[in-house]
Order: structure tokens, then sequence, then C-alpha cells
């Protein structure tokens, strides 16, 4: 399965990009996917913290993903 991860602020200075598709086996979790993104694009060790969000929502890091999900990377907001 082919999922869709994005990237703002922080997260998508680490990666260099905004968006990227990460094929993931079958009955993959968020859990899954966050390992695979930190092995591929160590430099993410750098956020401190994040929030994700799957297909919109916050998500647990144990949810089940399917095909074409979309997960969001969402780093902490800093500014006043």
């Amino acid at each position: 399965m082919t999922i869709t991860i994005k990237f703002f602020a922080l997260g998508r200075e680490l990666v260099g990009t905004n968006e990227l598709h990460v094929d993931l086996p079958e009955k993959a979790s968020v859990h899954d996917a966050l390992e695979r993104l930190q092995t591929e694009h160590p430099k993410l060790a750098q956020l401190p913290s994040f929030l994700v969000a799957l297909n919109a929502e916050y998500a647990e890091r144990s949810a089940t993903l399917k095909d074409g999900d979309e997960l969001a990377i969402i780093p902490p907001v800093s500014g006043g």
C-alpha cells in the first residue's frame, strides 16, 4: 500500500520536501510508518516532539493505515 506523508515547518526543512509517498506493508501502523521515516530521514530526530494526523484527524501511533491514507507530521508551533 502507498501512503502520503506531509511535512510542515521544521519537519519540511529537515526532510527537504513537503510531501513523500511511502510504500508500506498491508496493515502497517502509524508507528511503523514513523519508524521507517526516521530510518530513511535521520535528521527528523532533531524534532523534539510532534503530533501526527491521519486523514486530517489527530491519531494514535497504534492506528492502522490503509492504502491512500495521508499522514501529517506536525511540529510544535512557537512564536507570539
